[in-house]
């Protein structure tokens, strides 16, 4: 069988697009409701070599406290964006179903490194 064409859409990127996005494992080390918003909580996250500020949607789904010690997985980067007065500095990954009913954040399967690299 020939090997058929890829459809494309608005949507499709290239692998080069694909290999520009730095992820890498953080630990939370810090996790606090923001104090000017209703849904996001405000994450200290170990890189390894530097330590990050990220903003998350995840209040409501998880504790601040649920999060701290958690290996998640981290665009680590994206440029950095103000949120509702406070700088996020990457974002994490998370999974959600078609109603945001669920939201589950993208971590590791065991114990790894603060800034190990995903590939």
């Amino acid at each position: 069988m020939a090997d058929q064409p890829t459809p494309t859409n608005d949507d499709t990127i290239t692998f080069d697009d694909f290999v520009k996005v730095k992820l890498r494992v953080g630990r939370v080390v810090e996790a606090k409701d923001h104090p000017n918003a209703d849904k996001l909580i405000v994450l200290q996250v170990d890189l390894g070599d530097e330590q990050r500020q990220i903003c998350a949607g995840l209040r409501g789904y998880y504790t601040p406290e649920s999060l701290v010690g958690k290996h998640l997985i981290i665009v680590a980067n994206l440029a950095p964006r103000m949120m509702r007065g406070l700088e996020s500095q990457g974002m994490l990954l998370a999974a959600s179903d078609a109603g945001h009913e669920r939201v589950i954040v993208v971590t590791t399967d065991s114990d790894i490194e603060a800034g190990a690299s995903v590939s």
